[in-house]
């Protein structure tokens, strides 16, 4: 259960002002990345199975309550209200595996400005961490063209928790297992794995290593061929691919990870298709990411399958998502909602409660999206859905696999050009008219009565 003091300080100082002069002031706010990263023409949403198991559970403990009485910040009355928190509103949001763009909502929330407020810094976390990976990690299926992909990244993840949520959205987003065994017994993913190099080195001959290795698993084996000289591993990994079927059993695979793959992969492929070993698959490993997956591919690389590390579990070009979490509207004394905004250069927000609307072609494929009032007109698909009630979890969360056929069908939907390692395309996210007129207007208002 995550922690009530997952949240920024500021987020209690405005909550303790709020509680004394705005005690009964409610507001809207939405969550939504300001610009697409380099690289990016579209992201996942993801992180909404976290938000709603946070949402359920939040609570100010007593250690909780001791540590903030500790740093004398806060008054007593305060406390006591934080003592009694639960989130009450409402919360609008993008199903995991929705292709979003920038500046669409992916969360709405309603309630007491003091709980709106409370929440945010926690998702922004969440939806910051998980959205990023799996748009990488759905970039570097994308670029694999159906050949499986497998998360490896682990040991090169910031921090453990991050290791346990990047494989998820790495499945998510296609990925068809992991290396990380808690991973595999929290979400139910495959898990995978080979040896190390120092597995090899730990016996006098690499052949010895193959073959204690292949006696020990002898379903499940695939050796690492590149500790010394990977030709001769290719060779060595033949004569166990031999001995097993000898015995009735199967080499599963050998793994490339360093060295010239390319050619590489086309010499194990010949030697052992040559020794009646066609079913033998070949991995790759080794600092992979989408471009230089699709490089290995468009060079003729016999690779079957790859395992990616660094480069997606750390989305390594775009470490990170320009994700904010504005107010657009707020309560007058009389309990009416009002549109608001922010006017600062270059970061100017939309005011009033939203939705985005997705609109399909002649043909069926996703043509374009419109951001407009939540109560105007559109002809196309809603993509915020409500789940969350009067604080009430009301969303029925899918399973992971669901998830996932989801994740591909969405994004079989938008054209090719949308997919591309090196985008040119930009998806269209029109404003609608209502919506621009009230920017327009209150704009001008705004300015006028500051």
């Amino acid at each position: 259960m995550p922690s009530a003091l997952l949240l920024d300080l500021y987020e209690l100082t405005m909550a303790q002002s709020y509680f004394a002069h705005k005690k009964q002031t409610f507001a809207t706010f939405d969550l939504f990345v300001r610009e697409l990263p380099l690289n990016r023409s579209y992201l996942i949403a993801c992180g909404l199975e976290d938000i709603l198991s946070y949402i359920k559970t939040l609570r100010f403990s007593v250690k909780d309550l001791e540590y903030l009485k500790g740093i004398k910040v806060f008054s007593s009355d305060f406390i006591a209200y934080l003592s009694r928190f639960r989130f009450k509103g409402d919360i609008w949001a993008m199903p995991e595996g929705t292709v979003f763009f920038a500046n669409e909502p992916v969360i709405r929330v309603t309630g007491s400005i003091i709980e709106a407020q409370i929440i945010e810094s926690f998702l922004l976390n969440t939806v910051n961490l998980q959205a990023m990976i799996a748009s990488k990690a759905s970039r570097v299926v994308l670029a694999a063209k159906g050949r499986p992909v497998y998360d490896f990244s682990f040991r090169r993840a910031h921090g453990h928790e991050a290791g346990i949520k990047v494989p998820r959205s790495a499945f998510i987003a296609g990925f068809e297992g992991t290396s990380c065994v808690e991973a595999g017994k929290l979400y139910g993913i495959p898990v995978t794995g080979t040896m190390a190099h120092s597995y090899v080195m730990s016996f006098k001959h690499e052949l010895d290593s193959f073959l204690a290795y292949s006696v020990t698993f002898p379903d499940r084996t695939i050796l690492l061929v590149d500790t010394y000289d990977t030709r001769k591993g290719i060779e060595n990994a033949v004569r166990i691919g031999l001995f097993l079927k000898g015995i009735k059993r199967r080499l599963v695979g050998i793994r490339l990870d360093s060295g010239d793959i390319v050619s590489l992969s086309k010499f194990a492929r010949k030697a052992l298709d040559k020794a009646g070993l066609d079913h033998v698959k070949i991995f790759a490993s080794g600092n992979l990411d989408e471009f230089r997956i699709k490089e290995l591919i468009d060079s003729g690389a016999l690779i079957d399958s790859f395992g990616v590390g660094t480069h997606m579990g750390t989305s390594v070009d775009a470490p990170s998502l320009d994700v904010i979490y504005k107010i657009s509207e707020v309560t007058d004394e009389h309990g009416d909602f009002l549109p608001t905004m922010k006017l600062s250069k270059g970061k100017v927000t939309y005011p009033g409660r939203k939705q985005v609307f997705r609109v399909k072609d002649s043909r069926g494929r996703f043509a374009k999206d419109i951001v407009a009032l939540e109560k105007e007109k559109i002809k196309g698909k809603p993509l915020l859905v409500k789940v969350v009630e009067k604080g009430r979890i009301i969303y029925k969360q899918p399973s992971l696999e669901a998830i996932r056929t989801f994740t591909r069908k969405n994004l079989s939907g938008f054209t090719g050009r949308l997919k591309e390692k090196s985008p040119a395309y930009n998806y269209p996210v029109l404003i609608s008219r209502k919506l621009k007129e009230l920017r327009r207007k209150l704009s001008a208002e705004l300015a006028k009565r500051q």
